[in-house]
């Protein structure tokens, strides 16, 4: 009895994990078939879902229209830039926070997380007008470190919660052995927490990535990312749906497949000092 109870909480839980996950991955494999729907038939009433003539022109149209490789490169600077900037800020703050620990370190930590409840059109115009005076509008680099300043509270909340769970006696034993500070955080902390760090950067790369309000204010045509070429696919002749899905495929597919290659390691590090 308590077995075909047990089986049928397995075939339920099973079961809604399948409808929650097609729930969410649903919108992008509609996304997806739209791409490869022409423009009639994209904005058909009722929807066609499956019973429809495959095309790949509205591909064409794209690669034509955009230098979708320029886009791509700049996503790939901004968002790895970003990434790797921020690491290397955030760990020795981390560091510090988890193992140094002062009277206000939970003051800070709660303090530099809520800068991300302030609205980023609150901020707006002063960023842009410093990046006028320092001559960074449209420039990779002024982005990559608004990017990474934007995303810094949530690398040092999951590097200070991934810390924490390594034993401090760990570092005092490095520290009498002879070890500096500089040692003790690249070669004995650093190793011991590569899931957390590793699953950091992958969620930090892809917040990047997906960064749109930074990237179509403060970018123009040399440093636009994939999210500036979705949006030049809105135009005032209107909204071209099957256009506009091929471009939104061909933006997220790079991050996609990242993800998908990368979901162990992630799921890795997210319950890292989960199970003791």
């Amino acid at each position: 009895m308590a077995r075909s109870v047990t089986t049928q909480r397995k075939i339920i839980n099973t079961a809604a994990a399948w409808s929650i996950g097609f729930l969410i991955f649903f919108p992008i494999l509609w996304t997806i078939l739209t791409s490869f729907k022409t423009e009639a038939t994209a904005i058909a009433d009722p929807p066609v879902f499956l019973a429809f003539d495959w095309t790949l022109e509205n591909y064409e149209v794209v690669l034509e229209r955009s230098n979708y490789a320029r886009f791509l490169w700049n996503s790939i600077f901004i968002a790895g830039g970003s990434t790797l900037l921020g690491l290397i800020v955030a760990i020795p703050a981390a560091w510090s926070m988890a193992f140094v620990p002062s009277r206000r370190t939970k003051d800070i930590l709660l303090w530099m997380l809520s800068t991300k409840m302030l609205p980023a059109v609150g901020v707006l115009y002063p960023i842009y007008l410093m990046f006028i005076k320092l001559g960074l509008l449209d420039n990779r680099i002024g982005l990559t470190i608004v990017i990474m300043l934007i995303n810094l509270p949530i690398i040092v909340w999951m590097l200070y919660t991934y810390f924490r769970e390594i034993p401090g006696e760990i570092l005092e034993a490095a520290r009498m052995d002879g070890a500096t500070l500089k040692s003790e955080i690249l070669y004995v902390l650093t190793p011991m927490a590569v899931p957390g760090i590793a699953s950091t950067l992958l969620l930090n790369f892809i917040l990047a990535w997906n960064e749109a309000f930074w990237t179509l204010n403060l970018t123009a045509a040399k440093a636009a990312p994939l999210t500036a070429f979705i949006a030049s696919y809105s135009s005032p002749e209107g909204l071209f749906y099957a256009k506009l899905s091929a471009a939104s495929t061909m933006a997220i597919a790079p991050i996609l497949i990242l993800g998908w290659f990368s979901q162990k390691q992630l799921v890795r590090g997210l319950t890292f000092g989960a199970v003791k």
